[in-house]
């Protein structure tokens, strides 16, 4: 969700610059199913516009009708919307409406964070039935600076929180892809990869010649020789996918890449291929770890068939999601046969 709320961020603050006011969303409780799970986040100005939704689509025109007197008034609120008789999904959101104001403090402490890929928390008041209380708001913890979202100050603002609800979220680094090569197949998966929210490097050869124009979505297209790439911030919340279709330069990569700890690294190719490429590795480096080992999933991707680059995108994108939610799937790496079915 780090990258959602980031995207709300910097929009809150370009409304600011135009002179529009805002106000944030939080689904912070839940009686029953919904669409999206507590803590998902809309942002909504008094121009008629909105970022991010609550809801599949059925709740945001109800969320825009309840802010307008959070607009008029500049006061948080509380709202209900109860789908077990609108929309099937046997469940009451609770919904906090608050007033955003951003002060110059608190943006350049969460970009630092994000940048720093430091963890940091959300906490926020609310009550579970509608109308205006003492003390709602969210509050969000940043290197031990604590920053109301409302922009008032935080002491100030905890009066009547005592007989408050809280909903505290860990929000965690943005979810970082690398990926190793520049070919057709890597501008596809970039671009999957960016729809998904994550924020894309693009590691080239030092003679490539391609820019971040070719890969729309790329957060950075950087050239590199592969022992270069230890240089790059690589921790729990990154995966990397080595697709440069040279073997020798995929072994350099996975050479270089042996004392970092992501959570995925995936192998393009056939079984055969990973496995002359993990003999070759463990005879390169003979201490390398398990844990390490462990995060290696090649052939890439889910077992769903997938033939073209697009297709192909799609499995490795799942697959990441699957291994990083912890969910099982059938991973192609467990197939001992061709991953092609024969054709028809």
């Amino acid at each position: 969700m780090t990258h959602e709320l980031k995207t709300l961020i910097e929009t809150a603050i370009t409304w600011e610059k135009e002179g529009l006011k805002a106000v944030l969303a939080t689904v912070v409780a839940l009686d029953g199913s919904s669409y999206r799970r507590p803590g998902v986040r809309m942002l909504l100005n008094n121009n008629g516009h909105w970022v991010g939704a609550v809801s599949g689509g059925c709740v945001e025109k109800e969320v825009y009708r309840e802010s307008q007197s959070v607009f008029e008034t500049g006061v948080a609120k509380m709202m209900t919307y109860d789908g077990r008789y609108r929309l099937g999904c046997e469940g009451i959101l609770y919904i906090l409406l608050e007033p955003i104001a951003l002060i110059d403090g608190f943006i350049d402490a969460f970009f630092y964070c994000l940048n720093d890929r430091t963890e940091f928390t959300l906490t926020t008041y609310y009550h579970k039935k509608e109308g205006v209380f003492p003390g709602l708001g969210s509050v969000m913890h940043l290197n031990n600076m604590a920053f109301s979202l409302q922009g008032e100050d935080v002491a100030e603002n905890r009066q009547g929180t005592q007989e408050a609800l809280i909903f505290k979220q860990s929000m965690t680094p943005c979810f970082k892809l690398i990926i190793v090569g520049a070919e057709h197949d890597a501008v596809k998966l970039s671009q999957y990869a960016s729809f998904t929210g994550w924020e894309v490097t693009v590691v080239a050869k030092a003679t490539e010649t391609k820019s971040n124009r070719y890969f729309p979505g790329a957060t950075m297209v950087q050239t590199m020789v592969p022992e270069e790439i230890s240089n790059l911030v690589i921790d729990d919340q990154t995966a990397v996918v080595l697709m440069t279709h040279n073997f020798a330069m995929d072994l350099r990569y996975l050479v270089a890449l042996k004392d970092k700890s992501p959570n995925y690294i995936g192998l393009l190719g056939s079984t055969r291929r990973r496995d002359d490429l993990l003999s070759q590795l463990i005879e390169y480096c003979p201490e390398i770890s398990d844990e390490f080992l462990e995060v290696i999933y090649g052939p890439a991707g889910i077992d769903i068939g997938s033939e073209t680059p697009e297709e192909i995108a799609i499995s490795i994108v799942s697959e990441i999601l699957a291994v990083t939610r912890d969910r099982e799937t059938y991973s192609l790496r467990k197939k001992s046969g061709k991953i092609h079915s024969k054709s028809k």
